[in-house]
């Protein structure tokens, strides 16, 4: 801020407000074309793949004992008959209206199909990483903090059983003890067949819905069935998270300023958590984005365990039924929530970095 001289008074004056807005706007446009590009450049690639496939949309829909009439006419009304840039345009147009398609399972638009199946990812998957960070980021610096201890031995072997024990053995293995013999918790499904449909569906997550009905009887019975898968997905999650932590402090532990302020008296407390942790915040947003974003696209195995009805079991449901149109679908929604993460990340690295700013 500059400062201006007028009858020996000392005035400040702002910067022009060009200064202050051409930045932002610049920034603001190059933020829109990344996401401009990297959206144009997932649809391109699902055009593709739909084309590319060893499936004939047209027998999906008329079956293979159509006449040759009927199917010259579905060819025709689905724009195959037409270039391919042409067909590309047309996809490009209708996924910018939502428009995915309709269904050859049911019937229903796929757009419809999806929003009724993504909330109940969204909502196992944000479970399981809130578990995964809880324990995991506070594992991962006590196992740096303590290197070579027992802390340190039980957090490398955990991430290690994490990355290498296949999640459907977890799975059914949970099922069989926790479910079965022990009882402690809910089967397959996100309700007991008694409070199906019991509460409205407002968000589309059933705790969530059940807690702005007030019925928590409902609430109760969906986290019994919730906690169990979303426990397994956040044990994978703590695996990598406690790792890459770890990592992370490690190098920061050994850094020159922190045997700075240590040797001026500073407390272990504020050593770890206001020095070195701080300076870990920006890549470890990185790391539980990059997690979460796997959260949801990766519990196909999951879901299909413990009967949930996600978009990973939808995906794989179609894929079996030679539904491209909602395996494309269900492609393109969750390529668009790894673009929305990384803006996400990237609007949090100017909250915890100034630098970035």
């Amino acid at each position: 801020m500059a400062l201006t001289e007028d009858n020996n008074e000392r005035r400040p004056t702002r910067a022009p407000l060009s200064d202050t807005l051409w930045p932002a706007l610049k920034t603001a446009v190059r933020t829109l074309s990344s996401i401009a590009v990297t959206l144009l450049g997932l649809l391109f690639v699902t055009f593709i793949i739909g084309r590319v496939m060893p499936i004939d949309p047209v027998l999906s829909i008329v079956g293979e004992r159509a006449s040759q009439s009927t199917y010259d006419a579905v060819y025709e009304q689905l724009g195959l008959d037409k270039p391919l840039i042409v067909q590309f345009l047309y996809y490009l147009w209708d996924v910018l209206h939502l428009d995915f398609g309709t269904s050859l399972l049911n019937a229903r638009p796929v757009s419809e199909d999806i929003a009724r199946v993504f909330p109940a990812t969204l909502e196992l998957a944000t479970l399981g990483i809130l578990f995964g960070v809880i324990l995991g980021v506070p594992l991962g610096v006590l196992a740096a903090v303590r290197k070579g201890s027992w802390i340190d031995q039980v957090a490398r072997v955990l991430a290690l059983v994490g990355y290498s024990m296949p999640i459907f053995w977890l799975g059914l293995m949970g099922l069989l003890i926790f479910y079965g013999i022990l009882g402690w918790v809910g089967g397959p499904g996100r309700v007991g067949i008694f409070y199906v449909d019991v509460v409205p569906s407002v968000t589309g997550m059933i705790l969530i819905d059940a807690a702005l009905d007030g019925n928590w009887d409902v609430f109760k019975d969906a986290f019994s069935h919730i906690i169990l898968p979303a426990s397994l997905l956040g044990y994978y999650s703590l695996a990598y998270i406690s790792r890459m932590t770890r990592s992370f402090m490690l190098e920061q532990l050994s850094a020159e300023y922190i045997t700075t302020a240590r040797v001026k008296g500073m407390s272990e407390w504020d050593v770890i958590w206001k020095h070195a942790f701080k300076n870990i915040r920006v890549q470890l947003i990185t790391v539980i984005a990059l997690s979460y974003a796997g959260l949801l696209e990766g519990s196909v195995l999951t879901e299909i365990i413990f009967s949930w009805p996600g978009i990973g079991s939808y995906i794989t449901t179609a894929l079996l039924s030679a539904d491209m149109n909602a395996v494309l679908g269900g492609t393109v929604v969750v390529g668009l929530v790894f673009i929305l993460l990384n803006i996400f990340s990237d609007l949090l690295y100017k909250v915890f970095d100034p630098r970035a700013k």
